[in-house]
């Protein structure tokens, strides 16, 4: 990671850890080199970089291309290998600059829901991230953030001191369904898609902040 990066991963990380006592579970099973995709649950705006943090990787975003205008805002997002997306977050640029992220070895974070819950509950999973797996080669770390909605989520104007944590599940891998959407008809790829996605979802789903259950909040 480089400078500008180190900075706002420093600060992100003592400002979660102050304010909201977050804690990050099984960063180990996050591979330290290479392409990964992590797929999180999403309930709030605090969640790309409470993910982010608990890495000693740097990782990137996803931003709105609106954004990047602005100056200084624009730098720092180039600064930390955002990718500019489109107002509905994906469009054929927007997979492009995923694609190259992943090309070059780097990691990136999409939320299989598409965008945060607004009742705290994790939503079913659309098949825009099972397209991005299935054309690239990289391994998928399933993630689940715990505690976010109710710190920051749609409803609350102001972040609440709540606790949160985060949990890295094991990383996941879709050769065999690479494999057949080289070969299927259209109609066949579009339900591999959604099957990856609805896999993704449910290994998110699966992840418990401590092994004994009983750590959070």
């Amino acid at each position: 990671m480089n400078f500008v990066y180190y900075c706002g991963w420093r600060f992100f990380r003592t400002f979660y850890m102050v304010y909201f006592r977050a804690e990050w579970f099984n960063a180990e099973r996050v591979p330290a080199t290479g392409s990964v995709i992590f797929a999180s649950n999403h309930a709030s705006i605090l969640d790309p970089p409470l993910v982010g943090t608990g890495l000693d990787r740097g990782i990137s975003y996803l931003a709105r291309e609106s954004i990047f205008r602005f100056p200084v805002v624009g730098w720092i997002l180039r600064n930390w290998d955002a990718v500019p997306v489109d107002r509905d977050g994906g469009g054929a640029r927007g997979l492009k600059a995923i694609m190259d992220r992943l090309l070059a070895g780097g990691g990136i974070i999409l939320f299989p829901e598409g965008t945060r819950t607004v009742d705290g509950k994790l939503q079913p999973a659309r098949s825009g991230i099972g397209l991005t797996v299935i054309k690239s080669n990289a391994p998928v770390v399933p993630v689940r953030v715990f505690g976010t909605f109710e710190a920051f989520g749609k409803e609350v104007p102001f972040p609440r001191p709540y606790k949160i944590a985060v949990k890295y599940g094991l990383p996941m891998d879709f050769a065999v369904q690479r494999a057949e959407a080289k070969n299927c008809s259209k109609t066949r790829l579009k339900g591999i898609y959604q099957e990856v996605a609805n896999e993704i979802m449910a290994a998110i789903a699966k992840l418990e902040p401590c092994e004994d259950k009983k750590c959070f909040p």
